[in-house]
């Protein structure tokens, strides 16, 4: 059935493995696309099987309204995964990806198809608040941020029409993940491992270690020089993790 489904809106398949027993579900950070993720698709391929879900409101879909909050988005992925979850599933998802991952698990898990491992990265844990109003910024605030945090190309930055096409969609991702409020209290079943960057202006170690409260399984965190975006730096280091402790878990379900 997931074959039926490789061109679906939201899943892009860079690198089909029919043959793997083993399957990872990339959630980009606000105002991300899926081919953020095409780099660990192809290192991950053929052993794992990696989705990499594009959000609504960029490249192809940037004629289509983005989602303005993450119950919305996680019930929206959370449908849209089903007919994907016919082997043991991981997600991976970093900053607002992270929070969607978390989510978008929750919701599976209730219905007995929740993922065998997440995956946080750049996020502080869901229980963690802080007050931010990029959202409500003028478009030159939020490109403000954008460079704060270093994760766009400095391409995209300084070519205007482009901008304008993408803020709709950034602007629509910080409303989600700004207004976003966890359920007091709540936990997944599966193992989270944390990735944080120890420079991250947006998530303090300690912000990252509180993620331990949000799962009933093993908790690993792995801290790494840089800010925000630091996976870039350490991509090779981060795969590397994210294959082992998935072999791992595929192994144990077969």
């Amino acid at each position: 059935m997931a074959e039926m489904r490789d061109n679906s809106a939201w899943v892009r398949r860079f690198h089909p493995s029919p043959k793997s027993n083993v399957r990872l579900v990339c959630l980009p950070h606000a105002g991300g696309s899926a081919s953020f993720y095409f780099p660990m698709s192809q290192a991950l391929s053929p052993a794992i099987d990696v989705l990499c879900l594009q959000y609504p409101g960029r490249q192809e879909r940037r004629l289509e309204p983005g989602i303005e909050n993450i119950p919305d988005y996680a019930d929206a992925i959370a449908a849209e995964l089903k007919p994907w979850l016919d082997v043991p599933t991981a997600f991976f998802g970093h900053s607002m990806g992270a929070v969607l991952a978390y989510e978008v698990a929750l919701r599976l898990e209730r219905e007995g198809t929740g993922p065998v491992a997440l995956f946080a990265s750049g996020r502080r844990a869901p229980s963690r608040y802080r007050e931010e109003n990029v959202h409500r910024r003028d478009d030159d605030g939020i490109v403000r941020e954008m460079q704060l945090l270093s994760g766009t190309d400095a391409r995209v930055l300084g070519d205007e029409e482009i901008l304008r096409m993408v803020l709709p969609a950034i602007r629509s991702d910080y409303t989600a993940i700004e207004t976003y409020r966890s359920e007091p209290g709540a936990a997944v079943r599966a193992p989270i491992t944390v990735f944080t960057g120890d420079r991250d202006p947006r998530t303090s170690l300690e912000e990252a270690e509180a993620w331990r409260a949000h799962t009933e399984g093993e908790f690993d965190i792995q801290v790494f020089p840089g800010g925000h975006f630091f996976l870039a730096n350490h991509s090779a280091k981060i795969i590397e993790i994210v294959s082992a402790k998935i072999s791992a878990v595929g192994s144990q379900q077969h």
